[in-house]
């Protein structure tokens, strides 16, 4: 009779597979990696890795492409026996995903080995995430940036805020369990709103003092707590230029690494044309202005860094298209021109 019942169990549970999209049956497995600590350490033996040195992502160079390579577990073996390092490092890992045919992708950061001996092993470099995110492929930035991230949580959540005694990490690294107090501490990230203001015929752009030379982007700033989206992109338009919003709508979002994780909520403002005049907020900014449809469009033509001209200033250009800024800029260049 029990053999009956396994065999029932197993065609509904066959039938239920066919039922469900392959992200659902991707999502499925992916949160019981995250729950059964020993499947997802089995899922070590057969999954890929992404390689970090310090937070630094690896990567190779095939003619003018940069490439993320995915080491086998069976390479990551060989290379932790190069350095005399058991298998365990491997559980130092953390999941960042799996195929649609259920290949677990995992994140390890080798920043305790000699970096040199690495990337003349795998002929490739670890690159600054920073740079990394605008050559690798649009598929790829995603994945690095949110591995980085976690990688960044565990290493800066070593011990309870409470007790001050050392947590563990569950096997896929999405949790970490301090025993002593039985804290359960999940990784966070924190909410920032970016916003492209308009008074309706034009954009407000600013920069930094920290940002390259030309680069003009949206304005951005963190919610405070107890804000709502509204409330936050009202009080960042008044505080950085002087401004005062008439109505906003939201755009799209986009996890962003820095300056630690977060969730960058990209919004659109209006303020009254007849009450545009800009009082900027020398403390945060080091220059904001209006743009005109033309110039934001000859903007978005100019590559990135390569706007000095010959006195010596510099022309504008905007953030590159991975950038959930690029794709506020582009959307309102569609409304002006639509």
């Amino acid at each position: 009779m029990a053999a009956i019942y396994q065999a029932v169990y197993r065609r509904a549970s066959s039938l239920s597979c066919r039922l469900h999209s392959t992200y659902v049956r991707k999502m499925r497995y992916l949160n019981e990696l995250k729950e059964d600590d020993s499947l997802c350490r089995q899922a070590q033996t057969s999954g890929t890795f992404y390689l970090f040195h310090n937070l630094s992502p690896f990567l190779q160079k095939v003619g003018k492409k940069y490439l993320v390579p995915q080491l086998s577990a069976a390479e990551m073996k060989r290379i932790l026996e190069k350095f005399k390092e058991t298998e365990q490092w491997i559980e130092k890992s953390v999941l960042i995903g799996c195929s649609d045919e259920h290949i677990p992708r995992f994140a390890l950061d080798l920043g305790a080995l000699e970096k040199s001996v690495i990337e003349s092993e795998l002929k490739g470099s670890f690159t600054d995430l920073r740079k990394a995110l605008f050559v690798v492929d649009e598929k790829d930035s995603p994945l690095l940036a949110s591995a980085q991230s976690l990688l960044q949580w565990h290493d800066s959540h070593q011990y309870c805020s409470k007790t001050g005694q050392p947590t563990q990490k569950n096997v896929a690294g999405s949790k970490r369990v301090c025993h002593a107090s039985g804290i359960t501490y999940y990784p966070q990230m924190s909410p920032v709103v970016i916003i492209l203001v308009s008074d309706g015929s034009r954009c407000l752009l600013a920069r930094q003092p920290s940002f390259p030379q030309g680069m003009y982007t949206a304005l951005s700033g963190f919610c405070d707590m107890g804000e709502n989206v509204e409330e936050t992109v009202q009080r960042e338009v008044a505080e950085e230029v002087g401004l005062e919003v008439e109505s906003l709508w939201y755009s799209a979002s986009q996890h962003w690494p820095f300056p630690s994780s977060c969730l960058m909520i990209a919004c659109h403002a209006l303020v009254k044309a007849q009450q545009a005049e800009i009082n900027m907020n020398s403390l945060e900014l080091q220059e904001a202005r209006w743009f005109g449809l033309e110039e934001i469009v000859e903007g978005l033509k100019r590559p990135p860094r390569s706007s000095k001209q010959d006195h010596g200033s510099f022309l504008p250009w905007f953030p590159p298209k991975q950038a959930i800024a690029h794709q506020l800029i582009c959307e309102w260049v569609k409304q002006q021109t639509s």
